[in-house]
């Protein structure tokens, strides 16, 4: 058994030495080769038809893959538009509905294009690798058929030839002459014929694609078209006021917690004292006292700073006109006589 597969191995070693010394003389023209015209034309429309098949094959796939993508982000599209279409809304179950429809469209369409048009196509260019394998086939037999045939020719020109030699050599010729044309001659029938066959293959692949495309943007036209009018009927609302409304109530006004409240005199800005302060042997002017429970630093120039704990005569504003901001008031430190406006919040009456 490994004496079998040795002498195989050692023979397919010379056979692909004998062909690559065969091409190395045909190349340098010391050996001629047998041509065949016609079949070079075949073979050079097969190649056109090969290379033509695979580009349609890698675009096609591509135009699959971002129609499936595009049936994607249609989807979450219309998903959103839905979840952020209030309920209220004129149309709302219409936009739900056709959201579906436009969904069942691109699903359709991606199917279509896979089952009808890709799969056809995978099945069209399997066609070609093994036509190529034949067709390389052929080309090893020629050389073949050329180094038998040139071996013949130097054995006829020895005039000391050996006859029994000889004679195997042309029966090894006429062998591989015999394998060489049943090959070229398929190729003859069947490379045309793979040829001719490109228009019908195109035309029925192309009126698949172009029809599912003519059905798809149709429908989907009268989708968008539903889905125009939906949003064109809530314009309508929007513009006539008669969209439906959530009412609120209306937010209670805001009360002071030490609300100041105007002397009888009506150019007077004395606020009277709030609860808790004493008014009793004040100094003239002072309205009360109080007591400061935070740190305040002021931020601005007319504003009085203070610590914890400092004494505040709470007095008028200087300018009786001038309004009063609310929860403010205008105090003296007992301390450093400094003057300025100060947050109430941050003190308590005394």
């Amino acid at each position: 058994m490994a004496d079998t597969k040795g002498g195989n191995l050692s023979r397919l070693v010379l056979k692909q030495a004998g062909r690559a010394k065969e091409k190395i003389l045909q190349n340098l023209g010391k050996a001629d080769k047998t041509t065949d015209e016609i079949f070079e034309e075949h073979l050079q429309n097969f190649n056109t038809q090969q290379v033509n098949a695979t580009r349609l094959h890698k675009d096609i796939n591509n135009y699959l893959r971002c129609i499936r993508a595009m049936q994607t982000a249609s989807k979450n599209l219309m998903e959103t538009l839905s979840d952020i279409y209030e309920k209220e809304w004129v149309g709302q179950d219409m936009l739900y509905v056709q959201a579906q429809n436009n969904e069942m469209l691109w699903a359709d369409l991606a199917h279509k294009l896979s089952d009808q048009v890709v799969i056809p196509l995978n099945t069209y260019q399997a066609q070609f690798p093994e036509m190529r394998k034949k067709i390389d086939k052929r080309g090893r037999k020629l050389i073949d058929f050329d180094a038998e045939r040139h071996s013949v020719q130097q054995m006829q020109n020895n005039p000391n030839r050996n006859e029994a030699k000889f004679i195997k050599a042309k029966e090894q010729m006429e062998n591989a002459k015999r394998t060489y044309e049943v090959l070229n001659s398929e190729l003859h029938d069947e490379l045309p014929a793979l040829h001719d066959s490109r228009i019908l293959f195109l035309v029925t692949n192309m009126q698949t694609l172009f029809a599912a495309e003519e059905v798809f943007h149709s429908e989907t036209a009268k989708v968008y078209s539903e889905l125009e009018g939906v949003v064109d009927k809530l314009a309508k609302e929007v513009q006539k006021g008669t969209l439906p409304r959530k009412t609120f109530p209306k937010p209670l006004p805001i009360t002071n917690v030490n609300p100041v409240i105007s002397n009888s005199s009506p150019n007077s800005t004395l606020a009277s004292p709030p609860k808790g302060a004493t008014t009793d042997n004040l100094p003239p002017g002072v309205l009360y006292k109080v007591k400061a429970t935070y740190k305040y630093q002021a931020e601005d120039m007319d504003e009085l700073q203070f610590e914890v704990g400092e004494i505040i005569d709470v007095i008028e504003y200087e300018d009786p006109e001038e309004q009063q901001e609310e929860g403010w008031l205008m105090g003296v430190k007992d301390t450093t006589g400094q003057k300025g406006l100060f947050p109430a919040n941050f003190t308590k009456p005394i």
